[in-house]
């Protein structure tokens, strides 16, 4: 009972941080969208203007005949007008924006991988563990009980009692420390789903993704194609229609050398990334050699296991039809013995399987 509460109480720790992680990952893209709509708002959106003021406008009569010397007239300009680049711009900033969100979706999920660190993989492993010593431990301590009487009544002796009370009580620790284990744990992040050689590449496209839109966002500073219209009227002046529109295109010639320094500046990127050296690739990098050591150090013992189990249940089989006292002492220990192999061998196999996922389908 104490430990199907326990385990209870663990699975709702751990469904609490999945919540407040997923919920921290949707807010931080929440806040990178925000902030880029409100930068690109204007970017996008048409400008509104006016103008008043006094020119030269009209003609002047002289000795000499007419001549355009003008004399000033109020002039009333207001319209609308349209940066087009600005639009491209605004739609490149808003496309590195998702590049930002997707880099940060792939950092958090790495850093949650770190956070367990050598811990990688083991909350399956502790639940399979447990599964199996729950119902070992009640037939332990039958097989214990059964012992006592047995020396009470003179048939066996209590060294033996305290062998198998020794093998019982090996079996207890390792189901106390198993709990804490998994409490530990539930207190850390979830794990990735996905793998950390995935990961770690789904950060690099993402961080490449967003030099390659900020390039194309400082490519267009080089350009202004603007369109304006709107009414124009010069006062006391004979207009036909007091209408106007302009496009007006203009190119700064700085642009012509952008391309090979962005060039540039994308291939030093994941290079200067590479150069940290406790940066966040590199940790993961440090980890994921560890893991692939720890797998292939739990590969040959979980062959050592099988081997060992194969032996002990064999040794059961040829001594089931035996009925002397002596020969059921010797099979109680050898359940015990039993059980204490099967659990670590079901930590093995599902510590195994757990990190495959974080490792890929890599060869060992």
């Amino acid at each position: 009972m104490r430990i199907s509460i326990i385990g209870s109480t663990l699975l709702c720790l751990a469904a609490w941080h999945s919540a407040r992680a997923q919920s921290a990952e949707t807010q931080w893209c929440e806040y990178i969208r925000g902030v880029t709509d409100s930068e690109t708002a204007v970017l996008l959106a048409p400008e509104v203007f006016a103008s008043t003021g006094m020119v030269n406008a009209g003609e002047a009569t002289s000795g000499a005949g007419s001549a355009p010397l003008g004399e000033p007239k109020l002039r009333i300009t207001a319209g609308l007008g349209y940066e087009l680049v600005g639009v491209y711009r605004g739609m490149t900033i808003r496309q590195r924006a998702e590049a930002e969100c997707r880099r940060h979706q792939a950092i958090l999920a790495l850093q949650s991988a770190l956070a367990s660190g050598p811990d990688a993989g083991a909350g399956p492993a502790l639940k399979a563990r447990l599964a199996v010593l729950e119902p070992a431990l009640p037939e332990g301590e039958r097989m214990v009980e059964s012992l006592r009487t047995d020396v009470r009544e003179g048939r066996a002796t209590l060294e033996e009692l305290d062998a198998l009370q020794l093998r019982l009580d090996a079996l207890r620790a390792l189901a106390a420390d198993t709990l804490r284990a998994q409490e530990r744990l539930a207190h850390l992040p979830p794990r990735p789903e996905q793998s950390l050689s995935t990961l770690l590449q789904e950060l690099r496209d993402a961080e490449d993704e967003i030099e390659r839109l900020s390039g194309k966002v400082r490519r267009s500073t080089a350009w202004s194609v603007t369109l304006r219209g709107g009414y124009d009227e010069l006062i006391d002046v004979p207009q036909d229609l007091p209408l106007f529109g302009t496009l007006t295109v203009s190119y700064k010639l700085g642009g012509l050398s952008q391309s090979a320094a962005n060039q540039r500046a994308r291939s030093a990127r994941p290079k200067a990334l590479g150069e940290e050296v406790e940066g966040l690739p590199q940790r993961v990098e440090r980890l994921l050699e560890q893991l692939r050591a720890t797998r292939s150090a739990e590969q040959t013992r979980l062959r050592e296991v099988t081997v060992l189990i194969g032996d002990l249940e064999g040794q059961l089989q040829s001594i089931q039809s035996l009925e002397t006292s002596k020969i059921r002492r010797f099979h109680d220990y050898v359940v015990l013995e039993l059980a204490r192999l099967r659990a670590e061998q079901a930590w093995l196999r599902a510590h195994l399987d757990a990190l495959g996922t974080f490792l890929g389908r890599e060869t060992p």
